[in-house]
């Protein structure tokens, strides 16, 4: 590589020692002091690293080495040889780019067709026309060829773009303002004059290209016109992990070489090399395994099997790992990063964790790790700054401020109930119940509507309410710099100055401990919202600030790369895999790898696929774009790249749960050819000084253990509790009695008593008595997450069914009812919704033969409301609900049936004992739909469950009368009726106070399973 004379391609994968041969290349130049080589590298970051190793590699004083990515060279050169008008040009960042189009689409004079009218002014429509755009200039386009490509295929929005782009180039040159593609093109118009190639030609050597196969078609053409016959050209490439197809480059660029440099006096050459010295076997052979899925390159067979045959020269371990759920997942990552540190003295800088999705992947991990104390360092662009914690309430407050200081009760509770604001809950209901107090007509008003109002200050504070009296004043001065034309950066200024909330940022940061990773993640995330504030070039006022707002809370393109460098190295990286390129680690984790995460094959140009543009002898074309087997080939090439970056141990991860699509590992997992673990349990605790005193906690109140062992923990509690910090504050505070749930006495052992009767519905009593953890999470805390696609086809079932047994809909009309919603229906695979849609018409086609069938039967009515009173040990209880369908027998007596919707049966016995639809005939029997009626019984009738041909199971449950008592415990006799008797015990929960887990069957499907001390064995109380 050293002495090449003429075009020479290296062919190799991760580690195979690709970048430290260049450096051994250029430094020999160097040392024989013969001309400097040129040296494109990928990035800013790695062309300043290859620039410092080269002049470490050579030993001796020199200049620089010209190292630079391809726009450096052409900023360069525009500045070196352009016109005295082009030679210092603004360069756009992706976001300006886009905000720049995005403003002269409101206005083009372009003939857009009708279709596309009503999108041009959305932030989607504006990322697919740069998209094409650029792709348009990678290929050497002109407006004008664009029009002709987009008339040969008739497509008039292809042609409109065409239209724009010349509008948008005479824009940028009035403005003297070039993006990135443009750069490029003008670089490779002025390689075309003879004085400026013989000049450049004269000052360099050859000329060395890193990552060959990521430029895209522009680039090489540059490095085409630059080199020609008369510079030899070496180039590095791995292609089988060549990822930025999305920015126009393709893996074939390596089989493009030869014919691209062929036609001069030397022939060129391939070389591969063959060992991958910093990498274990067993992980270059599971990475080989990917690889052999992927297309083989166009090159000699010989080279081609060099490059797929590597072998490893490393040590270290691969491990692929499965868990039940997300939080599983997070925890064991962080407890593997916390043990290799600890145990193996693996720096936090050396390692990592990729993900594919970094909005919303990189969040959540960040949390977990930070919240182990674990230093985690996360590019300043790589997560959407809208994802931040300590951003979302200045953005809230921006918008708010945007909005004349008038709060709406959403951003009121938000805005009060963060840092910013510095309530919590109990404070702001507290808030809520002085305001009332205050005011009689505010009575029934909700809290949250009360509080905006004072907030927007059109209701008057109660005294002592000094912090939300600050917030509103706070709010009130950032509207005015708003109305007066600010920029964001003034008002996020006011916004964020205003409170004590930096100072207890820095306490927080300088001081130490558990709090200073979170507060130093924060103050870098509140730094970068500054910056990027500064550097927008959004108009002040109201428009500008809402369109900042939009901005960040829509940011998906870096912003400035520069704040990558900031990284510092002392935490454990988090990034995307696309960042990871061309770096190690000693300890990498994959996670996160699920079905439809990764691969993504989602098409993001719905309108304008860049991919179908295309250039050829003949001009500009349209063609198909890319196809989803290109797109699943470039997934796998980026999950390789993310394998390969791991120089000793490697941890894939994935979910493997119940949830359909979204919790099915990849199908990348079983490719690696590696046994993947399943981990149910939890994983040991981890080494933090928190879980330290938790132990010692446990220890010292377990009676189960010696007096000794007890004394020892308590004794080592005692000194934590004790120690300070320089500055006086305590080192662990959590090891203090005083600050320990539970030390004190009760107050009392049952929930204050109510005003008026007990109000329970059929399905609380069912609750209560399945689970009263359950219930209390999912109704009191309101802690249920959003519905799961099985409850949201369940109710999709219910109202079709509903509307159909009232005549509303025909046995033809149920197809199109379906078809109606089914499209809103969220579901994470197309499989996935044909497969329930199989599901649901099977179950409405079983319930339209059960009620042809039960013609017979004297309807009172569908969804029939009830409310009755019934006395249980002297206590008032309100039952309260609606039946699914209500049935009068001959003798007056009325029969509730209860349609499910669920794939599993109960037993007979289990049916027959069920307690909502047992409250169901309480309810007849009290008079809960009129006058009180004997109970002829209930029904269950599951429509996903068949019975027979076209008929669905149904379960009866006899009448109260019929059998009063299901059991012959004295405890169920003592009432008048079994289901008198699960409604006081019901009763007994509630104000009892207590919601113990009661683990069964029913934890399989729990919604709120991450929070049940029955499952992680954490007591909570």
């Amino acid at each position: 590589m050293a002495d090449a004379a003429g075009p020479v391609l290296v062919l190799g994968a991760a580690a195979t020692g690709k970048t430290t041969l260049l450096v051994d290349a250029v430094a020999a130049r160097i040392r024989a002091g013969a001309l400097p080589p040129l040296v494109f590298a990928l990035t800013r970051q790695a062309a300043s690293e290859l620039r410092d190793r080269i002049v470490r590699a050579a030993g001796r004083t020199t200049l620089a080495p010209q190292v630079m990515t391809v726009h450096a060279f052409c900023l360069t050169l525009l500045a070196r040889f352009a016109d005295a008008e082009d030679a210092a040009p603004g360069l756009l960042t992706a976001p300006e780019q886009e905000f720049r189009i995005r403003e002269l689409l409101l206005g083009s004079p372009a003939p857009w067709p009708a279709e596309l009218e009503a999108a041009l002014g959305t932030r989607a429509f504006a990322t697919q026309a740069r998209a094409a755009l650029a792709r348009a200039r990678h290929l050497g386009l002109d407006p004008h060829e664009l029009t002709d490509a987009a008339a040969a295929a008739r497509e008039p929005g292809w042609g409109a773009l065409g239209a724009f782009m010349a509008e948008y180039l005479d824009v940028l040159d009035a403005e003297q303002a070039l993006d990135y593609a443009e750069l490029v093109h003008r670089a490779r118009l002025l390689l075309e004059r003879p004085p400026v190639l013989a000049a450049l030609r004269a000052e360099i050597a050859a000329v060395y290209v890193d990552e060959w196969c990521e430029l895209d078609p522009a680039q090489i053409g540059l490095v085409r016109a630059l080199a020609g016959d008369a510079l030899p050209v070496v180039a590095l490439a791995d292609p089988d992990t060549a990822i930025y197809r999305f920015r126009g480059a393709h893996p074939r660029a390596a089989a493009e070489f030869g014919p691209l440099f062929g036609d001069g006096s030397v022939a060129p050459r391939v070389v591969a090399l063959g060992v991958a010295h910093r990498r274990p076997p067993e992980q270059v052979a599971a990475c080989t395994a990917v690889a052999r899925r992927l297309g083989v390159p166009a090159l000699e067979a010989g080279a081609v099997q060099a490059y797929r045959a590597a072998t490893g020269g490393g040590s270290g371990r691969l491990d692929v790992c499965t868990f039940p759920d997300s939080a599983t997942e997070a925890r064991h990552i962080a407890g593997e990063l916390r043990a290799a540190h600890l145990d193996h003295q693996v720096p936090w800088g050396d390692m990592a964790v990729l993900v594919r999705s970094g909005r919303t992947q990189l969040p959540p991990l960040a949390r977990v790790l930070t919240d182990a104390g674990i230093p985690v360092e996360v590019a300043g662009d790589e997560i959407g700054l809208g994802a931040e914690l300590a951003v979302r309430p200045l953005l809230v407050g921006l918008e708010v401020a945007a909005a004349g200081g008038v709060p709406d009760a959403d951003q009121a509770t938000r805005l009060l109930t963060c840092s910013w604001g510095g309530l919590d809950a109990v404070a702001l209901r507290s808030l809520g119940r002085r305001l009332r107090a205050a005011d009689p007509r505010a009575v029934g008003t909700p809290t949250d509507e009360l509080v905006a109002q004072a907030l927007a200050g059109r209701r008057p504070l109660p005294d002592g309410a000094d912090a939300v009296a600050a917030r509103r004043d706070l709010l009130a001065r950032a509207a005015a710099l708003v109305a007066a034309g600010s920029r964001p950066e003034a008002v996020l200024w006011e916004l964020w100055s205003g409170t004590d909330w930096p100072e207890r940022l820095r306490a927080d940061a300088v001081r130490g401990g558990d709090a200073s990773p979170r507060a130093h993640h924060d103050l870098d995330a509140v730094c970068a919202l500054f910056d990027l504030a500064r550097e927008s070039l959004g108009p002040g006022g109201e428009a500008g600030v809402a369109w900042f707002v939009a901005e960040v809370a829509n940011q998906q393109i870096p912003a400035d790369s520069q704040r990558e460098a900031a990284v510092a190295g002392r935490g454990v990286r988090l990034l995307t895999a696309h960042r990871a390129k061309g770096r190690h680690w000693r300890f990498v984790v994959v996670a996160g790898v699920q079905e439809g995460v990764w691969p993504d094959v989602r098409r993001r140009g719905s309108v304008f696929d860049p991919q179908r543009l295309g250039a050829g002898a003949t001009g500009a074309t349209l063609g198909a774009g890319i196809t989803t087997r290109d797109l699943v080939a470039t997934e796998r090439r980026l999950f390789l790249l993310a394998c390969s970056r791991a120089e000793g141990r490697l941890l894939v991860t994935a979910v493997e749960g119940t949830d359909g699509e979204d919790d099915r590992p990849s199908r990348f997992l079983t490719e690696l050819g590696v046994p993947v673990r399943h981990l149910l349990t939890a994983p040991p605790r981890l080494h933090t000084l928190r879980a330290l005193v938790a132990e010692l906690r446990r220890v010292a109140q377990d009676a189960t253990v010696s007096e000794g062992l007890r004394d020892a923990a308590a004794a080592r509690l005692a000194r934590l509790a004790d120690a300070v910090d320089d500055d006086g504050h305590p080192l662990a505070p959590d090891a203090d009695p005083a600050r320990w749930w539970g030390v004190r006495e009760p107050t009392g052992t049952r929930a204050p008593a109510g005003e008026g009767p007990i109000r329970l519905s059929p399905s609380q009593v069912e609750s209560l008595l399945t689970c009263p953890r359950k219930y209390f999470l999912a109704r009191e805390a309101r802690a249920e997450p959003p519905r799961e696609i099985r409850t949201i086809l369940g109710s999709v079932i219910h109202a079709v069914a509903e509307r159909a047994a009232s005549g509303e809909l025909g046995p033809g009309d149920v197809d199109a009812a379906l078809d109606g919603v089914w499209a809103d229906i969220p579901f994470p695979a197309a499989w996935l919704s044909a497969s329930e849609r199989a599901e649901a018409d099977a179950a409405v086609r079983r319930f339209l033969a059960w009620q042809e069938g039960h013609d017979h039967a004297d309807l009172v009515g569908v969804e029939v409301p009830f409310a009755a009173e019934v006395t249980v040990d002297g206590r008032q209880v309100r039952l309260v609900g609606a039946v699914d369908r209500l049935e009068r027998r001959e003798d007056g007596s009325l029969k509730v049936v209860d349609f499910k919707t669920g794939r599993t049966k109960p037993s007979q016995a289990a049916a027959e004992a069920t307690p909502q639809i047992g409250v169901y005939q309480l309810a007849v029997e009290a008079g809960g739909f009129g006058e009180p009626a004997p109970s002829a019984g209930a029904s269950l009738v599951y429509l996903r469950v068949e019975d027979g041909e076209n008929w669905p199971k149904e379960f009866r449950q006899p009448s109260l009368r019929e059998r009063p008592h299901l059991t012959d415990d004295p405890a169920e006799l003592a009432y008048p009726t079994w289901v008198h008797h699960q409604v006081a015990r019901a009763c007994d929960v509630l104000e009892a106070g207590r919601f113990d887990a009661q683990p069964g069957e029913h934890c399989t499907y729990c919604p709120v399973r991450s929070s049940c001390p029955a499952r992680s064995g954490q007591v909570v109380s």
